[in-house]
Formats: C-alpha cells, structure tokens, sequence
C-alpha cells in the first residue's frame, strides 16, 4: 500500500524508476518498481517502453496502481522502459506535466524522467527559445495540446537537438549546464541513461538482474522486482547502457549534498542511502530525541507510519512503553473528495483516530517527524485529549523547519512556516502541547551517519549547497508565468492516453 500522507503531505518528491532487461517484461518491472516508490509522488504515473523501433509512451493522473491496468501492461512489448510517479515542484498539477516527457525526432525519440528540482529553469528556458526551429522534429500529427510547463520538459527538449552528436555526447556536453537537484532517467529507441547531479541531493541506485539492469530513486524497489544493489548512481555521474553493456562518465567533480530529510521522512523505511539503514537512522533519531528531552511519561506513541520508527528509538532509550495511539485508515492516499463544511464542523477523521483505552489517563509522548504550519499536530493533540490524555508531550525528529526547499520538495512558503517568528514554548502552546522537543541539528545529523559537509540542511539553517538564483527566477509556476506554449513546441506522443 502506498503511504498515506502524513504531516508532511505536501513534502513528498518525485520517484524515478528505469530497466533494460532484453527478454524480460520490463512494463510489469517498471510497473512494481513504481509501485515500490509510490510514497515518493502521487500525483500522476507514466511508462514508456520501447521496442528498439519506438517509444510508446502511457501516462495519467492518479496512483500507479489507477493508471495502469493489465491490458495496458500487456500492450507494451519491449527490452527498455523508463518509468516515474510524480509529487509536481515544478509546473501544475496537470497531465500534461505528467511524465515521462517525451519527444520525437528525426535522431530518435527521447522519454525522460526527473526527481528533483532545478534552480536555473529559466535560464535553460532561454536555451530552448534560442534553440534552431524543430523542422528536424518528426510530424507525428499528434493533436494540438497544451505545451507542458515544468522543468523537466525543458531538459527533454535540449536533450533532443542534437542533429550532429549521439545523444550519449549531447548528454554529457548539457548536463554540467543544468544547476539543482536532479536525478535523471531516460532513454531512446536502445539506449536507457541515468544522471544524478553533481551534489548527489536526490538518491538514485543502480541494479542488477540476470539479464539487464535497473536504475530507480530507492534501494526498495530494486528489492521489490528481485534485483540486488550494485551501487549508488554517484553525483556527477552519467550512466549508460545498452547492447554493448555498461558505460560510465563523470560530467562534473562531485560535491556530495545528500537531501537530510531523505532519512527523516522522505525515503522508505527499508531503503537504505549512502550505505546507511534509513530505518536505523530513524530509530537512532528517537533515541537521541529522549537524550535531549526526557519527560516523565506512561506511553510513547507514534504518528503512523513516520513517526514509527522514531517513536520506538524513544521508548527504548527511555524505558517508556512503546504503543499504538492511533489508527490509520491505510486507504487514504489523496483525498479528492473535500468535506462540506457541516462535515469539517462534525470533525470528519480520514487519516487518524485516536484509541481511547490506550490514551485515557494516561501522560502521552508523541512522536512526529516535524512540524510544518502546525495544523496536523494541533488535531492530533486535540484529538487525544478528547481520549482522555492527562498530558501530551510532542517529540519532533527533525529540527524546526525554517527555510523553503528548491531541491525538488514543494511546501509552505517562509511566511506560513509556524517555527518562524515564535520559539518552541510558543509553538507547544500554539498546538496544545504540554511540551515539545525538537532534535538538535547535531543530533540529527549524527543519527545519519554521514559527515555535516556531505548533507543539504537548508530547510534548517537557510544554507542552500547550490547558490540560488534571484527569487523572481524561482518558483513552481513559473514557467506558467513565463513561457508560452511556443517555446516548449510539441512534446507529446499520439501513443499517450489523453
């Protein structure tokens, strides 16, 4: 079952996924492998697949398991599939921005997709316009759509003009021109290549099955489809592979940012990221939370799922039992039903329930993985003092999120962030808190087990790793704002479902 979200909906990131497995059913492959990294987007999935003639390309909006059913699956025949499941940072919600991207050219086709979010789109905005006209594109007498707005279709579009190199060389001479996170998975007609960039922000992992390799965001998903980890993608790095086997380049010197909330909330429990067990680090989070802020308690409870493992590091540092607060509806993912608002007013619970025999009478510590505008916490509390709780203490795994994310997580802007402008004993007031802790910052990042220089903890210090452009040249419409559908020109195959 995908994660439903938690407090931290709106934090998840995109999840990429890619096979070439001659022999294999690499539709079905790339299908489990995106339903393993479900958790990273929500949004849309898509899939394209080729058969060493041509690309088809199948995408929609809503969960993998929506979009795709077995007749589809079984349509697409083929030795190379690219797959991803998107959570938007750049571009609207739409199914246009849905990937992967896809463009057809007299070279051959390209499909891409992205995980990440990069900082210079409007400078490669300008690379496109400038670039020459697309008569060497292929008249595929694909309806007028609208012209997809994100990031990703920019870097689709560069990719494509290369009329006088191999896509391998077009590749390696653009990717040190693209500034942000990314991690890159795309192919054409034979070909599947992989990039991540230079900070390594966003993780991507390289596989192995008896007769191809898989590339995808998560170690899990190479777990889910049977095949065991080679390695990290390494930032920097361009991986290609075809018939002639594996080939790697290095397109920059790599200056190691790892995204720290990879290990907080972001990432599977069971993945595992720059050979560490996110599930240990999370664990050893909780456990340094109880070292920091002690309390006198009867019952540690998690918020589910995130705050699980956190929670059980809690209660054995401590010595406070470890137990279930709430129930989760695991049926919840996005809701696209809203309640009226007699509803809201009646306290319609979708995601939560509190379990009164487990709560009442009873001094609670929470476990959580942050707090973003508050909302979340303020219910939950509520909630369990409606149980019966004598007191709640809230415990936060991560430090107080402070600074917007540009890496490719889409969340509150400064101003609605609660940890701005107020200290913690204001905040723990503002959600009904008997107290609240959060983890230091060295706390944290010692849990990781990776050295501070080697993480990005701008959400936490304002210390962005990749110099930001002007913020009138950032944000997640502004190709929206920007571009007309002229300068993205036609991107989409008749192959796609509309």
């Amino acid at each position: 079952m995908p994660r439903p979200p938690g407090p931290l909906d709106s934090w998840n990131v995109c999840g990429v996924f890619g096979v070439w497995a001659p022999g294999e059913d690499v539709a079905k492959l790339t299908y489990f492998g995106l339903y393993a990294l479900q958790h990273r987007g929500q949004e849309s999935a898509g899939i394209s697949v080729s058969n060493g003639r041509q690309i088809l390309v199948y995408k929609d909006m809503g969960l993998v398991s929506q979009v795709f059913d077995e007749t589809t699956l079984n349509s697409f025949q083929g030795h190379l599939a690219v797959g991803h499941c998107r959570y938007s940072t750049t571009g609207a919600s739409t199914w246009q921005n849905a990937q992967p991207t896809f463009r057809p050219t007299a070279h051959g086709s390209i499909a891409l997709g992205h995980n990440g979010n990069l900082i210079n789109t409007a400078e490669l905005a300008t690379l496109v316009r400038d670039l020459p006209s697309d008569e060497d594109e292929l008249d595929i007498h694909a309806r007028e759509l609208e012209a997809s707005t994100n990031d990703t279709s920019l870097v689709t579009a560069l990719l494509a003009h290369h009329p006088d190199q191999s896509l391998e060389a077009r590749a390696m001479e653009l990717l040190p021109q693209v500034r942000g996170a990314f991690c890159f998975v795309f192919m054409n007609e034979d070909t599947l290549y992989a990039a991540r960039d230079p900070e390594g922000i966003r993780p991507l992992v390289l596989g192995r099955l008896d007769r191809g390799w898989v590339v995808a965001s998560e170690s899990a998903a190479l777990a889910t489809i049977g095949a065991s980890v080679v390695r990290e993608v390494e930032p920097g790095e361009l991986i290609v592979i075809n018939e002639s086997g594996l080939r790697s380049h290095k397109f920059a010197e790599p200056q190691r940012k790892g995204c720290v909330f990879e290990y907080v909330y972001l990432a599977r429990p069971d993945a595992s990221i720059a050979g560490r067990s996110v599930h240990e680090a999370r664990v050893e989070m909780g456990r340094q939370l109880a070292r920091e802020f002690p309390v006198e308690a009867d019952l540690v409870i998690p918020v589910p799922e995130s705050g699980t493992p956190a929670a059980s590091g809690y209660a054995l540092e401590s010595g406070i039992p470890f137990g279930q607060g709430f129930v989760k509806n695991a049926y919840v993912g996005r809701t696209f039903i809203q309640p009226s608002q007699t509803l809201r007013q009646l306290g319609i619970r979708l995601k939560l329930n509190a379990l009164e025999h487990m709560i009442r009478g009873k001094r609670i510590v929470v476990v959580d993985d942050s707090i973003v505008r508050g909302n979340t916490q303020r219910a939950q509390i509520r909630m369990l003092r409606e149980a019966g709780a004598l007191e709640v203490h809230v415990r936060i795994s991560s430090p107080p999120v402070k600074w917007p994310c540009f890496y490719g997580i889409d969340f509150a802007t400064r101003a609605e962030l609660i940890a701005n402008g107020i200290d913690v004993d204001e905040i723990a007031s503002s959600v009904g808190a008997d107290s609240l802790g959060y983890i230091s910052l060295d706390g944290m990042i010692e849990a990781t087990g990776q050295p501070q220089h080697s993480l990005c903890t701008a959400c936490f210090t304002g210390d962005y790793p990749i110099e930001l452009p002007d913020a009138s040249l950032l944000g997640k419409h502004l190709l929206e704002a920007t571009l007309s559908s002229q300068v993205q020109g036609e991107a989409l195959p008749v192959f796609n479902n509309p």
